[in-house]
């Protein structure tokens, strides 16, 4: 049986996550010559190509994106594992931020399982909309946000995820057939809602605001109600509701990017780890 060594693993998700080989050299310590090699010896190992070849930017292959979310995985168990049997080295604080559905979402059952690998680390952990975040970020309020992004309107940070977008409703009610189409949504400027008001002006579709609420547990609780209906990542999606489709008369609302973001200047052990552990996590 074949075993992909780690090395090569981390520096091909070096190479994804920073897009270029020679920023993946500065991270792990290689030079650019040297990071192509691991690369070509990991693809010799796998029989496969990982890189479309001959673009000016990192693009994978589709055997590529296969490997990626399983070298996330595999490089967080090993770290895990690692710091496990290392306590308690990793240590200190980190400032989360986060939007409100990942905190109430998915976000306490991958923090439970990174405290318990680093009980050492304390979490400080604070939800906003995602340009809020990124704008108390650079006020000094955070060490580390996780950030929806839609288009080019926000930049930077690492790619760990792309999310669809999915309509929802209450499945007790039928208020997404009524006109003018009642919303619930969070108030400016909350990128589901950018998103929502402009598919339904290019659809010239009469729309009323039915419920505004900046917290994911309030959104839900009115959708629930027959309120409205809003937008959410999939991942966030809760149980007790309705998804909307083509079918029900909704357009497809595409995706987002869900960003890490953490000042390189100032990044600490137990921040990078973190974010290595939501950005395996996610994937």
């Amino acid at each position: 049986m074949l075993n992909i060594p780690t090395e090569l693993l981390r520096t091909f998700v070096k190479a994804v996550d920073l897009g270029s080989f020679t920023r993946a050299g500065d991270a792990v310590g290689r030079t650019q010559s040297a990071v192509s090699l691991q690369v070509r010896r990991l693809e010799e190992m796998l029989n496969a190509a990982l890189f479309v070849r001959g673009t000016h930017r990192v693009k994978l292959t589709d055997e590529g994106a296969i490997l990626i979310d399983y070298a996330r995985r595999m490089l967080a168990l090993n770290d895990e594992a690692v710091s496990s049997l290392n306590r308690p080295k990793v240590a200190g604080s980190v400032r989360l931020g986060a939007p409100h559905e990942y905190t109430a979402s998915l976000l306490p059952v991958i923090l439970g399982k990174f405290a318990q690998a680093h009980p050492a680390v304390m979490l400080e952990v604070a939800c906003d909309l995602s340009k809020n975040l990124l704008a108390r970020q650079e006020k000094g309020e955070f060490d580390l946000v996780i950030a929806l992004h839609d288009g080019p309107e926000l930049s930077g940070g690492t790619k760990v995820h792309t999310e669809p977008l999915v309509w929802i409703t209450s499945p007790d009610h039928a208020r997404h057939q009524q006109r003018p189409l009642s919303l619930v949504l969070a108030p400016p400027p909350c990128i589901y809602r950018n998103r929502v008001l402009h598919a339904l002006s290019r659809a010239e579709r009469a729309w009323r605001m039915a419920y505004t609420s900046s917290s994911y547990s309030g959104i839900i609780a009115a959708v629930r109600a027959g309120l409205g209906v809003t937008l959410l990542a999939a991942s966030t999606v809760p149980e007790g509701v309705r998804a909307l489709e083509e079918r029900d008369g909704f357009p497809v609302m595409g995706e987002l990017d869900v960003r890490l973001h953490m000042p390189t200047e100032t990044v600490t052990e137990a921040t990078r780890c973190l974010a290595d552990y939501i950005a395996a996590s996610f994937a």
